[in-house]
Parts: C-alpha cells; structure tokens; sequence
C-alpha cells in the first residue's frame, strides 16, 4: 500500500476507537481526529489518487469524519448526542471493521505495483517506434492489403538531464490506456474499473531522453515475449540490462499479444491460433521474421537511414537476443538463422523448430522453470516413441544437451513457475494461487533470472564476467544447473 493509503486506513481505525472508548468530555481528541483525517483523505485522493479497492475505506472514514465532528459540534452548540444501545453500537462496530479488514486485504493484495530500482549504474531512457515491413503480408488478418505492423519499444542508458520524470508503465494518454484494460478486462470477462489503477504503476524509466554518451557503442539484445502476453511484462528485464550498459529492444508480436496500441489510436489483441504444432511452427516463422525485420531496422537506425538519436551508436557485431515461452524459442530460432545474431537466451520456452537444429554453434543459454526436473523424471517414464509431442520434446531434450555440451548453461529455479520470467509476479500475491508463478518471492525471482541473464550477456557480448555460469554459487542457492546426462 502506499503510504497516505496506509495513513488513511489508521487514521479511520483511529476515528473508530474515539467513538467508542474516548470519553465525549475529551472534545479536542475528537476534532483533531476529523480535521486530521480529512486532510489525509484529500491528500490520498488528489496525490495519490483513487483506486477501486479503497472505496469502502473512503466510505467508512468520511461517515466516521462526519459523526465525530457533529458529536463534537452537538456537545459544543447543546445539539443533543446520539444515543445507542450497546449492542447496536458494537455491531455497527463490527460491521465497519470488517468492512474497513476487506477494503485494506483488497489494497494490500491488489497493489499499485512499480518496477523493481534499477540494479546497474546507469539511469535508463526508453523511446517507442512503430514499424512497418512492407516486404511481408500481414496474414493473420483478412484484409489481403494489410502488412505486417510491429510497435518497438528501446531501452538505453541515459543521464536523464533533462530531469524529466520517470514513465508510467501502461499508456499514459487517457483514450489509449483504456483501450488498453478493455481489451485486457474483455479476454477475462471482467469489467473495465478492475484495471484502472494500473494506471499509477511507475518504471525506473525516462521517455525520449538523450542516450548518455559513450566512446563506444552499445551491445543491443532483442528481446521476445511469450504467447499472449506483450512487451509490457519484460520491462524490467529490459531495464535491468540497459542500466548495465546495453541497448535493448522489446517487440509486441501483433496479434499474438493481449494488447498492442499503436499511435493512431488502434489497439489490436491476441487472435493467434496455436492449437496444432504445426500452427507454433507457422507463427514460430512469422515471429522469427518479426526479429529479423526489427534488426534490419536497427541497422538503419544505426545507419542514420531511420533518422533518431541512435545513428552510430549501436554496437551490431554484438547483438544478442533473448525471449519467454514461445518468445523463448523464437530466441533460439533466430539464434539459429541469423548470422547477425552473436547470443542467445530462452526463459521457459519449448522450442519450435527442432529439426536440423542440433548443431548450434553460438552461445546459448537455457533457463527453465523449478518444476523441469520432475517434469523431466515424468517424460522419462511415460515416453511413447509414437507421439508427434513426444517426439518434439526428445529432439528438444536433445538440443539442450548439445548445448550443454558444447559449453553453453542450461539451469533451472527452484521456487520459481512459467511466469515468474514476467512481470506479472510483482501485480498481485494472489497470482501465486493460480499456479502461474511459484513459491520464490517476485521480486527474487526476478532478481535471480536478471542477474544470471546478464552475467551470460556480459560474458558473451561484453567479453567479462561470466563467474555465475561456471557452476553453483551460494548467493544463489535456487539456482541447479542441468546435468547432460539426465536429458
């Protein structure tokens, strides 16, 4: 909660005691209470602003605010004072405490969240672009005349000294942020209100700031999101690396993600089919694309072609690329393909392609959930060598073991379940009973998934670092890292 919510919760439990146990002969206790929690109640609503979760609060507090002063203006003006018996007045008590207990659990599990501070040494810029790749049909529409349109979204080190403020997390502008929850609130079938007070979430980031100057240019890592997820879950990741030093660049896949604005106002949502594997494979094509189209772009952002602050300081010989879930095997996918591709990372992802991808010969690294080493013990036992799925999993098992083998890390989190690789841990504790994300405290896991993250990074593209992939580390007890043989 934040800290005038937390005032205005005390300051209502306060109002409550003085109308039960403070003696109606202490006048001043009274009016000092009411005075003092209507400033509080003003300050909350226009600083902090309102949330859904504390209306019960608002309501408890301006009717207690409102019996306190007229209690006291009654002693003080000969208006008579209420009276009541003792079991209603103990069960109106009641009533409003717990009350006051389910508006707090509300604000306390549903939280105005922010980004975890920035770990690195640098401040962090970030500048949104919208391309267009006029080369490839958009065919996951029906308008046969429709290209294929992604929203970019940079991330970079910056002195920030225009002093501006950091961003909100979702879309600022009014009409845009709420297209945004409605198409959020309308794939869960919840109403539109649920989501507002997203609204408040802050990054660590600067919008449009001049990129902090370097003798150098910087190592660019791309990175992909899962399946129905967007590029707004991997901010911090994304932050994380650029105020180490890098720039780094988060793609919405259209279509495939729960919601993507774009500047005139459209907001496309998730209508991407992946029921068969020969669907993941069509889409795993299409995103695997969508990677070398925005390096292409990149290219000419470095190049001056595509006119921004960029031009000459990208570092394009050390480009990495990493992703989650289906964004995880895209990473390796296109680590695969793209020759321009030096690095790369898959956070959880199955792979799509596994045919003729034994071979890799890049630096790569795997991170899996805490539950793969019971995942793994139960494929082992249960293998049928008909199965399409089964297949595709063998051949992946496979590839990691390769990879393992060829020097690349391959570990997994105890604690940790497919979407502690997101920021969804840190909306809300209840998420954890649903069993998307695991036991380890978000913003641990997070914690454990950057670091090792940039260790590989900075190894592979910085040449430094590196000492968090040479074997088990006691800072990091979750950490296991995979045995080829097991696989």
């Amino acid at each position: 909660m934040r800290l005038f919510e937390i005032l205005l919760v005390l300051s209502c439990f306060a109002l409550l005691a003085d109308l039960l146990f403070i003696r109606r002969g202490a006048k001043t206790t009274g009016l000092v209470l009411g005075i003092g929690s209507s400033v509080i109640l003003v300050v909350q609503l226009f600083v902090e602003g309102y949330r859904w979760q504390l209306l019960l609060v608002y309501m408890m507090t301006a009717l207690l605010i409102l019996i306190v002063i007229l209690r006291h203006l009654g002693k003080m003006g000969n208006i008579g004072n209420i009276k009541a018996g003792k079991l209603l007045k103990y069960s109106s008590s009641s009533i409003i405490v717990i009350l006051l207990v389910i508006s707090t659990g509300l604000s306390v599990y549903l939280p105005v969240f922010h980004l975890p501070k920035l770990k690195g040494p640098e401040k962090v810029g970030t500048q949104t672009f919208h391309f267009t790749d006029q080369n490839r049909d958009e065919v996951l529409t029906e308008d046969p005349s429709d290209k294929r349109e992604l929203m970019v979204q940079v991330w970079y080190p910056t002195a920030n000294s225009s002093n501006k403020k950091s961003e909100a997390l979702f879309p600022k502008d009014k009409e845009m942020f709420k297209k945004y929850i409605q198409t959020y609130s309308n794939s869960l079938n919840l109403p539109d209100f649920v989501f507002d007070y997203w609204k408040y979430s802050k990054t660590n980031s600067y919008e449009n700031v001049e990129i902090l100057p370097s003798t150098s240019p910087y190592p660019v890592v791309l990175l992909s999101h899962g399946m129905g997820t967007s590029r707004v879950l991997h901010a911090s990741q994304a932050e994380n690396l650029a105020s180490h030093g890098y720039i780094v660049v988060t793609i919405d896949h259209t279509y495939s993600t729960f919601a993507t604005i774009f500047p005139d106002g459209r907001v496309t949502d998730y209508t991407t089919k992946t029921t068969t594997v020969e669907d993941r494979r069509r889409i795993g094509k299409i995103w695997t694309k969508d990677v070398e189209f925005v390096i292409d772009e990149i290219e000419k952002l470095n190049s001056g072609a595509i006119e921004s602050q960029f031009k000459g300081k990208i570092d394009l010989d050390h480009l990495g690329v990493m992703g989650h879930s289906f964004g995880g095997a895209t990473a390796f996918n296109t680590t695969y393909v793209d020759p321009r591709i030096k690095a790369g990372v898959n956070m959880d992802g199955s792979l799509i392609e596994v045919d003729n991808r034994d071979d890799l010969n890049k630096p790569f690294m795997f991170i899996r959930s805490g539950v793969f080493k019971d995942w793994l013990t139960d494929f082992k036992k249960g293998t049928n060598p008909d199965n399409e799925v089964t297949k595709q999993l063998e051949e992946e098992l496979h590839i990691i073991k390769n990879v393992i083998n060829q020097g690349g890390p391959a570990i997994y989190i105890e604690g940790t379940q497919h979407f502690n690789f997101t920021d969804l841990q840190f909306y809300s504790e209840l998420i954890k009973l649903t069993g998307i994300t695991g036991d380890i405290n978000g913003k641990r896991g997070s914690d454990v998934v950057n670091q090792y993250v940039l260790d590989f990074f900075n190894k592979e593209l910085k040449g430094e670092g590196g000492q968090l992939l040479e074997g088990p580390n006691d800072s990091y007890p979750e950490v296991k890292f995979i045995n080829p043989e097991e696989l």
